[in-house]
């Protein structure tokens, strides 16, 4: 996959809400140098993802999925749902850039520097951030989300911030 612009997809449980028909639907868009990666499907998930899509099931490994989130090109985070979602954070801390649905708390993890915020359910914006993101390369994201989230959502300063407000 060396050569291939690889699209990440990860996620502890592939529903409905976490957006799997929205890379089943990118995956029909991808050009031939694309590949989409989904991490936590299910055995059967995996042996029913479309050509195009490499699925892998969950890993307990932090260093593999580090390696994951480093390796991808972008991170995509298609979910209806979610409150404060850790993906976008894991994958800003890896110097990954992330475009995301304009749900929940999703979009309070990146700015215009880190990645994309398209609205909901817009399958046409996914694939145009996507190819933003590919054109200019990920070098033009990847210092920028790895110090947003080490400023904003870094250890040190999240527990400060829980004992302040306990």
């Amino acid at each position: 996959m060396e050569d291939k612009f690889i699209i990440l997809g990860v996620a502890n449980v592939w529903e409905e809400r976490k957006g799997l028909r929205y890379f089943v639907e990118l995956s029909e868009n991808l050009e031939e140098d694309e590949v989409i990666v989904l991490v936590g499907l299910n055995k059967k998930q995996v042996k029913n993802v479309p050509e195009k899509i490499v699925g892998l099931t969950r890993t307990e490994s932090l260093e593999q999925l580090v390696g994951i989130y480093s390796t991808a090109d972008v991170f995509v985070n298609p979910t209806l749902e979610d409150n404060f979602p850790t993906t976008n954070l894991e994958a800003l801390a890896c110097g990954t850039p992330v475009i995301t649905f304009d749900t929940g708390g999703s979009i309070e993890s990146i700015d215009f520097k880190t990645g994309f915020i398209v609205s909901k359910g817009d399958l046409k914006g996914l694939l145009n951030a996507i190819r933003n993101v590919k054109k200019v390369g990920k070098r033009c994201y990847v210092d920028n989300a790895a110090e947003r989230a080490r400023s904003l959502f870094g250890k040190e300063l999240m527990v400060l911030k829980y004992l302040k407000l306990y």
